[in-house]
C-alpha cells in the first residue's frame, strides 16, 4: 500500500483549502508523505471539458453553503471571496517557481495565499494587493514574480497540468493514493481508509 498522498491542487478553489487545511493532519496521522502538485485548474477545465460548479447558479449556492458545512466540521475560518472566481495563472506559476527553486519556503507561501484568498477574502487577481500580500507575509514580490515569470517554471506548470490531466484529473482538489483518485474535500474519509 502506497504511503504517499498526491495532493493536486489550484489556490482558486475553496474546496481545494478546505483539503488543504486537514491533509498535514491526515499524513501525520497514517505516517503518509504529503506531495503537493500544483496545477492550473482552468487549464484542466478547457481540457476535460468541465467547468467550475458556480457556473450553474443553483449549483454554486449550494456549494458554498455546503463549504460552510464543512469548514464549520473542520473548525477552519472559510470566507465566500467576494472576488470570487480569480484567475490563478500568475499565483499558480509563482506556486510552482517558489517548490522547484525555494522549497524550504514553499509551505509559509501557500499558507499565505490560501489565507488571502480564503480567510480574509482579497483580490488576488489585482497585482497590487498580491504584493501586499507577499510583502506583509515576508517574500519579496519582485523576486516572486521572477520566478513567476521564469520559463521553466512555466513549463512546468504546464507539464504537470497535463499529467493531471492525463491521470484522470478533472478538478480540484484531486488526491492520489497509488492510482486511486479521490475528487473533492468531501473524500477525505476514503483517502484515510486508503492510507491506513
Amino acid at each position: 500500500m502506497s504511503k504517499t498522498l498526491e495532493f493536486f491542487f489550484d489556490l482558486g478553489s475553496p474546496a481545494t483549502y478546505l483539503a488543504y487545511s486537514q491533509l498535514p493532519a491526515l499524513c501525520a496521522a497514517t505516517g503518509a508523505t504529503l506531495v503537493y502538485q500544483p496545477m492550473l485548474l482552468g487549464g484542466v477545465f478547457k481540457a476535460t471539458g468541465n467547468a467550475s460548479p458556480i457556473s450553474v447558479p443553483a449549483k454554486g449556492r449550494y456549494m458554498f453553503n455546503d463549504l460552510a458545512r464543512y469548514a464549520q466540521r473542520y473548525n477552519v475560518t472559510l470566507k465566500f471571496n467576494p472576488h470570487f472566481p480569480i484567475n490563478t495563472l500568475m499565483l499558480m506559476r509563482a506556486v510552482t517557481g517558489m517548490q522547484r527553486h525555494q522549497p524550504e519556503r514553499f509551505q509559509g507561501f501557500i499558507d499565505c495565499l490560501f489565507r488571502a484568498l480564503w480567510v480574509e477574502g482579497r483580490n488576488m487577481g489585482d497585482p497590487a494587493v498580491v504584493a501586499a500580500v507577499l510583502t506583509e507575509a515576508g517574500f519579496n514580490p519582485e523576486e516572486v514574480l521572477a520566478l513567476a515569470n521564469d520559463e521553466s517554471v512555466k513549463a512546468a506548470l504546464k507539464d504537470n497540468t497535463e499529467h493531471a490531466v492525463q491521470r484522470g484529473v478533472f478538478g480540484a482538489p484531486s488526491m492520489f493514493v497509488g492510482n486511486q483518485l479521490f475528487f473533492g474535500q468531501d473524500r477525505l474519509e476514503f483517502v484515510r481508509e486508503a492510507l491506513s
